[in-house]
């Protein structure tokens, strides 16, 4: 009897390993819907700039100095930036960008050396875009994730940041899969299923969309066509993945005091992605910065209520200059 239930257990262990090994092989993959060319989905004011050797897209407005560059969060795209570009380009230059994985900047699946979607990358391409357009030094602005970005570019090299303006930073939380799940995601069976996974933001970004912002009533069908645009690019899902792969925790929360540029923190009093309580303890635990609140708004107050941002931006840097 004995030998009979080990039998039958080596049996079932054998299927259980073939289902788990062979089986996401078995699932189908159905081909992404709606892609369309890049020249489509680009605007007349669209550049794509090669950067280490990545296609970037980026959008440019005003002149001389300040420099503004913009960093997007995650899911979004330089389009999270339209209603204060123009604003801003009567101050100064503004550089909106997209970044690896997002928008309608190239999304490489294969590549020697750097991962493009890794932060070190990241880093590098915000300096490569500064070197293209010979900034010495600029005004970094990053939301939530691009938040993220923005410090780790001004402690890679201080000299080339002149100011930190950080909207709704993911500091605290966030980086991706702990540790000991990353060796299973980048295994062959979960790269056949990740994009699948990855997809996933098809049917809850609106819901994303709507918990981003304080008041959801005021998202209009041009914001959310602008969000769903970047799902329109070839191979989006495959390269969201590869991100996902990529991402790390920052370590940003023990390096606070090594970052002592000038730095506005902005955040919505309803930002229920990165809560407002994290910005307010941000705001303390950095040595040199002040702190926004802004009324009404959430994750995205830049696109929520933009006259509000541009008024904190603006006084900011005009303390700054004086």
């Amino acid at each position: 009897m004995k030998r009979r239930i080990g039998r039958i257990s080596l049996v079932v262990v054998a299927i259980v390993l073939v289902i788990v090994l062979i089986g996401p092989f078995l699932v189908p993959v159905p081909p992404l819907e709606g892609i369309r060319p890049l020249a489509e989905l680009a605007d007349p004011d669209s550049q794509f700039i090669e950067i280490n050797g990545l296609s970037v897209h980026v959008k440019t407005m005003g002149q001389g100095e300040p420099v503004f560059v913009l960093l997007h969060g995650f899911g979004a795209s330089l389009d999270s930036w339209h209603e204060v570009m123009e604003p801003l380009g009567q101050f100064g230059t503004v550089i909106a960008f997209d970044r690896p994985a997002f928008g309608l900047t190239e999304r490489p699946l294969t590549w020697e050396g750097q991962n493009p979607y890794g932060s070190e990358a990241q880093v590098a391409l915000v300096f490569g875009l500064l070197d293209h357009f010979g900034i010495e030094k600029a005004i970094l602005v990053g939301n939530s994730a691009g938040g993220t970005v923005s410090m780790q570019v001004a402690l890679a090299n201080p000299e080339r940041v002149s100011a930190l303006i950080l909207v709704d930073p993911a500091v605290y939380n966030g980086g991706g899969a702990p540790g000991w799940v990353r060796p299973l995601l980048a295994t062959p069976q979960m790269r056949r299923l990740g994009p699948l996974v990855a997809r996933q933001i098809q049917t809850r970004g609106p819901e994303l969309i709507e918990m981003a912002w304080h008041n959801p009533d005021q998202l209009d069908a041009e914001t959310i066509e602008m969000y769903q645009k970047p799902l329109q690019v070839e191979n989006w899902d495959k390269a969201l993945w590869e991100f996902t792969l990529a991402s790390r925790p920052s370590g940003l929360a023990d390096r606070l005091g090594d970052l002592t540029l000038p730095t506005l923190v902005i955040t919505g009093d309803d930002d229920r992605i990165v809560p407002t309580k994290d910005s307010i303890r941000l705001s303390r635990e950095l040595p040199n910065a002040e702190l926004v609140i802004v009324a009404s708004a959430g994750h995205v107050p830049h696109e929520e209520r933009p006259e509000a941002f541009l008024d904190a931006v603006l006084n900011f840097v005009l303390n700054q200059s004086e």
